[in-house]
């Protein structure tokens, strides 16, 4: 299989329990609930197709293309971390897109993990996770039937309508967090993250820190 990649650049994780984390960002192209293209966005199958920010397609940002096999898309990430390989840490590799599960396979699982990564996933959970990824985060999108019920945590862009928080407490998972929707009505949207994160303490807010201090 080969590999379409949008972009692969090394920075820090901005959300999430990861927070903070250096990491590979791989970034796949493509998604199953929208083409990405402005014209399409009232036709996605996810309300997220209205809201999302992320450019996910073709393969022309930094470090992206088209890399024909798993092996030398590993290597690729390897070479991305690689002034870093000297150190204790266990480098880690976040696979995102668009939705990375449509194109992330056990061949490339087993080639990053050759290579010491730890693997980590951010996917709106319409599609199952495969075996041998090493964190989960699934974002689920309004509109859509979320299939992966567990994992590391649970990321719920808010607020989304008809989507409430409630419906995903129960649910096996470590760590919710509620990200505040981006956009014109941010600063509104974060404060009403807050207040339902006080009332609900289950819940902790989700910040894209990425955004605030600037870095990729």
């Amino acid at each position: 299989m080969s590999y379409a990649v949008k972009e692969l650049f090394y920075t820090l994780q901005g959300e999430g329990a990861q927070s903070g984390r250096a990491a590979v960002f791989l970034r796949f192209s493509g998604c199953n609930l929208w083409s990405g293209f402005a014209r399409d966005r009232e036709r996605g199958t996810g309300g997220c197709s209205r809201w999302c920010d992320t450019d996910f397609v073709g393969t022309n940002g930094p470090g992206g293309g088209r890399f024909a096999s798993a092996e030398g898309l590993a290597d690729a990430v390897a070479a991305a971390w690689l002034p870093n390989m000297g150190t204790s840490v266990r480098p880690m590799v976040v696979c995102t897109g668009g939705e990375p599960l449509l194109q992330l396979d056990a061949p490339l699982i087993e080639a990053l993990h050759a290579r010491g990564f730890f693997l980590a996933i951010e996917t709106n959970g319409t599609r199952p996770v495969p075996a041998g990824i090493d964190w989960v985060c699934v974002s689920p999108k309004a509109g859509t039937d979320l299939v992966q019920k567990k994992g590391h945590e649970l990321k719920l862009v808010y607020p989304q309508p008809g989507f409430e928080p409630g419906q995903f407490e129960s649910l096996e998972f470590e760590h919710f967090f509620l990200q505040p929707m981006d956009g014109p009505e941010r600063t509104r949207n974060t404060t009403q993250a807050m207040q339902f994160c006080l009332n609900h303490p289950q819940w902790r807010l989700g910040i894209q820190m990425h955004k605030s201090a600037g870095f990729p």
